[in-house]
Order: structure tokens, then sequence, then C-alpha cells
């Protein structure tokens, strides 16, 4: 079997401590495992973890504090169990540097889905120099558009420069060093918030819907069969407000992403005042 790494588990709850440590191991992983955050943290530390299953309450610590430690020296995948599924939760497990986020009572396959999609992506944020990641699986081409290919767009959709490079209202993204800029100036995206932009300027002013986001989040694109939860949706949407904070959107009136309520999200038109790309007319 393949080796894949070091996983670590921390969970207070011994049955659910020793699914997880069955799961990984039987995945491919070396596994170590706490009952605590603080333990937890040095073990983290003293066995150098590709990934962290992290539940956040804990007896000593809660979740938040151990991933913000964790977050001090380590750049592993980091996924958090909790029963509890509300807005503040994921908010604050996303902003503290979760890669993802799964509810209890979780499926093991679901796990294991969720954990081969993270280690699909590289393990830096968007913009910091790069590594590739251990390979669960091979590393997925940049996904297909909704019906469109990357060659010539129709009026009013992103505009591609080349191979991999999209723009859109002064926005350039490019999925070959997954770099984004607005109007010239680099702008820091996390790997979920840099998928779901890509997935929605491929679109095209198509909408996408929160499950069509949650599979781009999570590699699963092209599996339509896929196990989406609430709480998926939940964290799509999380992730989509701080997307709009970082750049600076205006709610009246949209420079990128557009709301469809009820069902999800579209990239805004076209704007006739938008810069060109240097080399385009």
């Amino acid at each position: 079997m393949e080796e894949l790494g070091v996983a670590v588990v921390i969970e207070d709850d011994a049955d659910i401590r020793n699914l997880l440590e069955g799961v990984l191991r039987q995945a491919g992983f070396e596994v170590h495992t706490a009952a605590d955050g603080r333990d937890g943290v040095e073990v983290v530390r003293n066995n150098g973890a590709h990934v962290v299953t992290l539940d956040i309450g804990l007896p000593d610590i809660d979740g938040f504090e151990v991933l913000r430690r964790i977050r001090n020296f380590s750049d592993a995948y980091v996924v958090m169990l909790t029963g509890r599924t509300e807005e503040p939760d994921l908010l604050s497990a996303l902003n503290a540097g979760a890669d993802d986020y799964i509810a209890k009572p979780f499926r093991p396959r679901e796990l294991r889905a969720r954990v081969a999609a993270m280690m699909r992506r590289p393990r830096h944020e968007i913009n910091r120099p790069q590594q590739a990641p251990r390979s669960w699986a091979a590393a997925p081409a940049a996904p297909a558009s909704f019906g469109q290919s990357l060659g010539h767009a129709p009026s009013g959709a992103a505009a591609p420069v080349h191979a991999g490079v999209l723009q859109h209202n002064g926005l350039v993204l490019n999925y070959r060093t997954r770099t984004v800029a607005v109007d010239e100036a680099p702008l820091g995206l996390t790997r979920s918030e840099f998928d779901l932009l890509h997935t929605l300027l491929r679109g095209e002013g198509a909408v996408c819907t929160r499950s069509d986001l949650v599979r781009a989040v999570r590699g699963d694109l092209y599996e339509p069969d896929a196990y989406i939860s609430e709480a998926d949706e939940r964290a799509v949407e999380v992730h989509i407000g701080n997307l709009r904070r970082k750049l600076k959107e205006d709610p009246n009136a949209p420079r990128w992403l557009q709301t469809v309520r009820g069902v999800g999200y579209r990239l805004a038109p076209q704007r006739t005042d938008a810069p060109a790309w240097p080399g385009q007319g």
C-alpha cells in the first residue's frame, strides 16, 4: 500500500478516535492520536503531520485554539469535526486555517473522500511559494467549463488571455501559477477561495449552484452523485463571504460575484469600462 505520510487524530471520544485511526490507517497513513488539545499540538509538532483531524469540543482547549497553535508551525491539511454546524463555527474554523469541516455523525467513506480532495491541492495559500502535495490520487487537471472551453469567450464572459489565465473586470486569475491580481495588485486567497473564484470565472455567467461549488472545492466536480451536506453548503457561503471581503465587493453593485437567491452564484456582467489586458484590443 502506498505510504501517504503522517496523520494525527485529535479527539476526546475514544470510539470516534478509534474509528478515525482505523479509516486513516487503512488508507495508508501512519497514524498518531491524542485525546486533548495540548497533547494534540505536540503530537502534530513531533511527528511532522501531513493531515490532522481535529475535534472542536475538546476537554482542555477548544479546537479553534488548537488550530491556531498548529498553524504557527505547520501547513498540514486540517479537517475539523464537530456536531455543530452553525455559521459562526464554520467561519471560525475556516478563518483559523482549516482546510475542511465535517459535521458528526459522518460516514468513513465521506472522510476519505474529503481527505483525498484536500491532498490534491497545493498546501500553501495562494501567492505564497508552493510545493507539490503528497498525492492521495493524481492531481486533477483544470476543471472543464460549464459548457465553454478556454477558446474564444462569449461577449460579457471572463476572457482568456492564454490557456489557464482568465480575466474579468480588472481581475486576472492564472490557474497554472494559482495567482490572482485585481487591477494589477496581487490578491492573497486560500485554496478554497481560489477554486471557487476559478469555477465562477469559467462558468462565464452561468449560475453555479451551491452543490456545484461544493464539488469544485472538494475536487469532486465530475462526481454528481457525491454526498453534499448542509454543512458543506454553509461552508461555501462562508468562503464566498470571505472572498467578497477580500475583493472589496460593493454589495449594491458587485463587480465580480452575484448571488442568485435560493440557487447559488454567478459571475457579474462584463463592464464596458473595465481595463483591457495588455495585448488585447
